[in-house]
């Protein structure tokens, strides 16, 4: 049965950030073999009225947005209600008459909360994915915690990325027979081991020094300020060795001004954002990936990394012990700077079994985890609309 699926988020590759989502794009093109799909992106009116960054091309799928507008600043408690208004003005005659078979929303808050209601509102089916921190932190939140807590209880499934998120969302009343946990997959077609020093010889890096690599958004949640600080101890140990971060975001100028009060401006490299084809060369560059966030859920950066070979030190959050055995890497505890310091210099000073590594990211394949996605979108619009459960 060839379902008509509209999937609604802000994650997702849009002109006013091509790179944003590359997770969801690799999974929505995949399912738009299974399904007819349509994705609307929600986009931040300040992100909009920044201009465009470049343009978006996505096969198979028909993409469109709408301009989520909120106060700023304050009532954060209010977006999911400006996220839902902000999409009925604009595209409400659309999606009155588009007859959609069920609707998949990915990312809690506001998102899923919003999509809840038009659900309920259009009388179809509707399936949540949560990610990480759209419940790790959103849902710690007094106010917000309710509404999410609704969404997920009245979901007709919640896909979870890992295990830990799984079992929060069931703690956050989410019918366990409906949760799924479903990890990301890694495309082996373009995330592969290859040669490094021809890996180096292409990016202009050095050929000899030990390389740490950082691939993620440069925000204090994500460790960046916490991977530099525990850079100095490694350089201790071995003085050639090269810190790089590629990604952008509000800790940028942070991250300079502390390299240089520390002492090792000239060994940190900021590469800035690149484009998600053209990562597998920094993986094979690096002697390991670092990625010493405080919270997630299953970052897909772990698995490319992995599937080309290459060592991961990550702490232990969310989903990531669940995918990151020791034979591929080190887990450390979040905040822990002298841990973190320790991981870097044991694994940089390591022999690693290479193919072991890439056998341990085998196991996550998009194929595999789109064809489970779509069995799920296709049971949850065959069954029977079943009646909301009473609200706690």
């Amino acid at each position: 049965m060839r379902l008509r699926v509209l999937i609604l988020t802000n994650l997702f590759p849009t002109p006013w950030d091509p790179l944003r989502g590359t997770f969801n794009r690799q999974q929505f093109e995949r399912l738009g073999q299974y399904h007819d799909v349509d994705v609307l992106t929600a986009v931040d009116f300040r992100e909009r009225l920044a201009g465009t960054k470049g343009e978006v091309k996505v096969s198979g799928l028909r993409t469109d947005h709408f301009t989520f507008f909120y106060p700023p600043r304050f009532g954060r408690t209010l977006h999911a209600l400006c996220w839902l208004l902000s999409l009925l003005l604009q595209r409400g005659r659309q999606l009155r008459s588009a007859n959609y078979d069920c609707l998949l929303v990915s990312w809690a808050y506001p998102d899923a909360v919003a999509v809840g209601w038009l659900a309920r509102r259009l009388g179809i089916p509707y399936v949540v994915k949560v990610h990480g921190s759209d419940l790790n932190v959103q849902a710690e939140h007094a106010l917000r915690r309710p509404q999410i807590r609704s969404a997920l209880r009245n979901a007709n499934a919640v896909v979870a990325v890992s295990q830990a998120l799984a079992t929060k969302a069931v703690a956050l009343d989410a019918d366990p027979a409906h949760v799924h946990v479903l990890y990301n997959g890694v495309d082996p077609s373009l995330f592969s081991p290859g040669s490094r020093s021809q890996a180096r010889t292409r990016l202009n890096l050095s050929l000899a020094s030990p390389l740490v690599l950082y691939v993620g958004n440069l925000k204090l949640a994500k460790g960046c300020l916490d991977l530099l600080e525990a850079f100095p101890a490694l350089l201790a140990a071995r003085p050639d060795a090269q810190l790089v971060y590629v990604g952008a975001g509000p800790c940028q100028s942070a991250l300079l001004e502390r390299a240089s009060a520390l002492g090792c401006a000239d060994r940190v490299f900021l590469a800035g954002p690149i484009a998600h084809d053209a990562l597998p060369d920094w993986f094979r560059s690096a002697d390991l990936l670092c990625l010493p966030s405080h919270n997630e859920g299953v970052p897909n950066v772990v698995l490319e990394a992995m599937s080309c070979g290459t060592p991961v030190v990550a702490t232990r959050v969310g989903g990531i012990p669940e995918v990151l055995p020791s034979q591929a890497g080190l887990l450390v505890p979040p905040h822990e700077g002298d841990a973190l310091s320790a991981a870097l210099i044991d694994a940089t000073g390591r022999t690693w079994d290479h193919e072991a590594i890439v056998r341990q990211a085998a196991a996550f394949r998009w194929d595999d985890n789109v064809s489970r996605l779509a069995g799920i979108l296709r049971d949850v619009a065959g069954a029977s609309p079943s009646p909301l459960r009473a609200t706690a």
